[in-house]
């Protein structure tokens, strides 16, 4: 991922295991990283238990958010497919009790359909 794609809000895949590290205090027992994707310094971690939404703020990036969202809280979800002349693609999930979408936008180069999977595995279940 470049950096100009990070300004713009893109999202690029990154190692599991690497992840898996940085959460191990955070990750119960059972609980296993399927795919995580990074902006700049922030993290969208899909667990085999939950989604994770890693808000790294300030400067130094020191002082961290972890929003939490089990899957069963996902009501529905949608994806719209990067174009000719619009090269990001974008993912929005709606939450129980909330009517306005959590977005994440992706760069072209990442298989919106392959997040789209790993999602709907969860919450489908």
């Amino acid at each position: 991922m470049g950096f100009l794609d990070g300004l713009m809000g893109n999202v690029s895949e990154i190692e599991n295991g690497q992840v898996e590290s940085e959460l191990k205090d955070l990750l119960a027992s059972s609980e296993k990283v399927e795919h995580a994707y990074k902006l700049i310094r922030d993290l969208i971690v899909f667990t085999n238990k939950r989604l994770l939404l890693i808000d790294k703020q300030g400067m130094s990036g020191k002082k961290v958010e972890y929003h939490s969202v089990p899957y069963r809280s996902i009501v529905h979800f949608s994806i719209e497919t990067a174009g000719t002349f619009d090269l990001d693609a974008e993912l929005k999930i709606w939450l129980s009790g909330s009517s306005v979408p959590i977005q994440k936008k992706f760069n072209k180069t990442l298989n919106i359909y392959k997040v789209q999977s790993v999602l709907a595995e969860y919450v489908m279940r």
